[in-house]
């Protein structure tokens, strides 16, 4: 893959700090950035996961590979947005941090898609103010005993209108954001969500640039994925795979046209350890954003585009605010 050309310098000259998971770094640092990956899922439910279910060190045999590939070809950060309830191990992150030389960013918060399987019990019955405790106490304190912090975080709501559990964990991720300047990756399965969310963020006074719209590649209406721009939020089309460049890139460069490049994030949403089936089932690899995605956007686009994508929209994302 042809090497990524000189970042410009108003692009590296990003203030702020995001916690990966082997410490604070400055956003400029983060070099080119994949948003949304998982290393490790187990699917079984909130109510039956467990690390007893997995073998940490199967895990690393299986993914370091496919980290260390990344690497080589360029990537500097990986966002790992597997969230609390669906297999988050953040030692684990770090361990595979260490010995691939990535930077890794793991995350705080609930994740309420796939019809609320994925939620604790006591997310029915906290309010919003309880649950974003929380969150606010993995940001100040660590995550599951250790000393390692969320870097943003991570929600879920299921298409069209909010539930009311939904709703509850938008307006618990607000609250969590004034009090940490985390941004919000929300698993949204629709603009009718995504938007009914914007509306919710800016009754409690937040922001839309806090806000990450995860899987924006699955909305068909484009007006959607414009309008959740102008309003100031990051559309991300986190579904690059090797059957779907093409239509990636058709969304990037119907964003571009519309003037809206500075608004757009991408990754795959690939991986992953699936604990509970036979080692760890099939790995999707991290790697067809270098190696097709990012020559597809410089013939569409140009290599200022590939920048914006991969450097500068993410470090403007990712970094606290306040």
């Amino acid at each position: 893959m042809a090497a990524l050309a000189a970042v410009p310098s108003a692009l590296t000259a990003q203030e702020g700090t995001v916690a990966t998971v082997t410490g604070d770094v400055a956003v400029r640092d983060l070099g080119m950035v994949l948003m949304h990956e998982h290393v490790m899922v187990d699917f079984i439910g909130a109510e039956q996961v467990s690390r007893s279910r997995y073998n940490a060190d199967e895990v690393v045999r299986v993914a370091l590979p496919h980290l260390r590939e990344v690497k080589e070809l360029g990537c500097g950060t990986l966002v790992e947005a597997t969230p609390a309830f669906l297999g988050r191990n953040v030692a684990l992150l770090q361990r595979l941090a260490r010995e691939s030389g990535l930077h890794i960013i793991s995350n705080t918060g609930y994740y309420g898609a796939a019809g609320d399987k994925h939620l604790p019990a006591h997310a029915f019955k906290e309010s919003a103010a309880q649950l974003a405790q929380r969150w606010i106490n993995e940001h100040r304190r660590g995550i599951d005993g250790t000393d390692i912090l969320p870097g943003f975080m991570k929600i879920g709501v299921d298409p069209g209108g909010l539930s009311d559990v939904d709703r509850k964990l938008v307006d618990a991720a607000a609250i969590a954001h004034k009090a940490t300047g985390l941004p919000i990756a929300s698993h949204t399965g629709d603009g009718v969500a995504a938007h009914q969310e914007l509306d919710l963020l800016d009754a409690q006074g937040v922001a839309a640039d806090a806000f990450i719209w995860v899987h924006a590649q699955n909305e068909g209406d484009d007006a959607q994925l414009k309008r959740a721009a102008e309003r100031g939020a990051w559309v991300e089309f986190d579904g690059i795979g090797p059957d779907s460049v093409d239509r990636h890139v058709q969304l990037v460069k119907m964003m571009a046209d519309a003037g809206h490049l500075g608004r757009v994030l991408v990754s795959h949403d690939a991986g992953w350890y699936h604990v509970g089936e036979d080692g760890g089932g099939t790995f999707r690899p991290f790697d067809t954003v270098f190696r097709r995605f990012v020559p597809a956007i410089r013939e569409a686009l140009n290599d200022a585009a590939v920048t914006q994508l991969l450097v500068a929209n993410p470090a403007r994302a990712l970094a606290r605010r306040g």
